[in-house]
């Protein structure tokens, strides 16, 4: 579309739960672009709001983009399915909840530390910085210095 085109309340930056989103694209796609959002729960929630999701995000209205923004902050997803949701069975709260940027960070944190704290098997992996769900570590991961095979000396 050439500058001419666009409407002049088009927005080229929407910003949504602390995150500048990028307005000349799709809707489900700008979506996507927050931590913890992926494209198939960006789907369900435009469909969710009934926002048409082929529209670019600078096109829509400031009302459909405080929706969107108030549906995103409320981290409760009542009307999502559970499996589509990150942080399901919160150890706190007991609650399926979809954290969002730095949310999610700091909760994944807090679950880290809290398996450390317990002395699960996760948190000792987690200390030890070794492979945490189950890869083999003998041939692969390696980081550091190299160590290769020494040759015999004749």
């Amino acid at each position: 579309m050439a500058e001419k085109d666009k409407k002049e309340d088009f927005q080229y930056i929407v910003r949504i739960a602390n995150k500048d989103l990028n307005g000349e694209r799709n809707v489900v796609l700008a979506m996507s672009d927050l931590k913890g959002i992926g494209t198939r729960l960006s789907e369900t929630m435009i469909k969710k709001l009934q926002i048409d999701p082929e529209k670019q995000m600078g096109e829509l209205s400031e009302e459909e983009i405080q929706e969107i923004r108030d549906f995103v902050e409320s981290q409760e997803y009542s009307d999502v399915p559970a499996w589509m949701l990150n942080n399901r069975f919160d150890p706190v709260t007991g609650k399926n909840m979809n954290l969002v940027t730095n949310d999610l960070d700091m909760q994944i944190q807090d679950n880290i530390n809290a398996m450390k704290k317990m002395r699960s098997y996760r948190g000792i992996r987690h200390e030890g910085r070794h492979k945490v769900r189950g890869q083999r570590t003998r041939s692969n991961g390696r980081k550091g210095l190299s160590v290769g095979v020494q040759r015999k000396k004749e």
